[in-house]
């Protein structure tokens, strides 16, 4: 079988991702007492109208496997440079052995040199590591996040 990578719209991309989304949070989320799985779809439509919206995909056979969704916008910081920050990886537990992950992320960061962007940003929760991929692929771990519960 074989996996195709692309480039997908919202529009492309949502009917398919929702039963993905949903594995994703069963497996990954945190605080779900309190944070229920509702993605804020109009949102994600306003980021990718301004073209800070990119969606890749993992697909077998036509049936999404994996997504990474990534904002891309010009840094706060330094005004020169885009920096694509990931929203959302994910690649069902079924297909994460073998090059699925490593060729979703290096087929997302062609794509995003295509754009432009300087920098790409990965976040790793601490009780679900890919650390070491993300080592094989060259990104150096450089900040930790902080997240405290306020509700």
């Amino acid at each position: 079988m074989t996996v195709v990578y692309a480039e997908e719209t919202l529009n492309q991309a949502k009917a398919d991702a929702i039963p993905l989304l949903i594995r994703h949070y069963e497996e990954i989320a945190l605080n779900k007492d309190i944070i229920k799985f509702n993605p804020n779809w109009d949102m994600y439509e306003k980021y990718e109208s301004i073209g800070a919206l990119k969606i890749y995909t993992a697909r077998e056979d036509g049936i999404m496997i994996g997504y990474f969704v990534v904002s891309v916008a010009p840094n706060l910081h330094y005004q020169d440079h885009i920096f694509a920050q990931n929203d959302i990886i994910y690649i069902a537990p079924e297909h994460r052995k073998g090059f699925t992950g490593w060729k979703l992320i290096k087929f997302a960061e062609e794509k995003l040199k295509e754009y432009g962007a300087s920098i790409l940003m990965i976040n790793v929760k601490r009780h679900k590591p890919f650390d070491k991929l993300l080592d094989r692929l060259g990104f150096e771990n450089i900040e930790n996040v902080f997240a405290k519960r306020l509700i």
